[in-house]
């Protein structure tokens, strides 16, 4: 986005692209954004981004995305991929940390004393995929459910034993091949996180978004 436009950008938002992130959808406008960290229906039940709307990637994060979008277009032209989390400030992942810390669930939040996780480098994605109409096709649990019913390490035995349709199975399946296809890896026990590389290469060769 143009310098001129900054004024109006909230000032998270100035923050992240003088950090150098990117809008993903100045590079797309059909890829869908809806932050669940800006509503309160996520599983820390506040509203974490409070003014924050749109989605920032890195750049080659960013483009990297714009290209699963393509692929996914491609063999389903109805549907679009649709981005629930990008880039996450690490003053956030301290307060998502803080919910979970002492709890059975703090596996599935990165810890800021280690260094975080690739979210706060701007190089994670959380994401499903939405029809025409906006809404997102079944994946077995909502994003952001924290139990083995996310975990894609033992889906074929979520689908034998019922707790997912073979319906919800093949749109996993769909996804995963879409955001490999972009260079993006999945992540065991969230079917909705993609980095698009390790923590160690994030830690080496970027920088954490403050």
């Amino acid at each position: 986005m143009p310098l001129a436009l900054c004024a109006d950008l909230s000032k998270t938002e100035q923050s992240l692209e003088k950090q150098g992130l990117v809008d993903i959808q100045s590079l797309d406008k059909t890829i869908k954004v809806s932050l669940m960290y800006a509503r309160p229906d996520n599983f820390t039940g506040k509203i974490l981004y409070k003014d924050l709307q749109h989605a920032y990637l890195h750049p080659k994060a960013a483009q990297a995305l714009v290209k699963a979008q393509k692929i996914l277009k491609k063999t389903h032209p109805k549907y679009s991929l649709i981005v629930f989390d990008a880039t996450r400030p690490m003053s956030i992942q301290q307060v998502m940390w803080d919910v979970v810390k002492d709890t059975p669930k703090y596996f599935y939040v990165s810890n800021p004393a280690r260094g975080g996780g690739l979210h706060n480098y701007g190089l994670a994605v959380d994401i499903s995929i939405c029809d025409e109409k906006g809404d997102t096709i079944t994946m077995g649990t909502k994003v952001d459910h924290m139990g083995s019913a996310s975990h894609i390490t033992n889906e074929a035995q979520l689908v034998a034993g019922g707790r997912m349709s073979k319906t919800a199975l093949r749109n996993r399946e769909l996804l995963r091949k879409v955001m490999k296809g972009a260079g993006f890896r999945p992540l065991s026990t969230e079917w909705w996180h993609f980095n698009l590389v390790s923590r160690a290469t994030a830690k080496k060769y970027y920088k954490v978004i403050k």
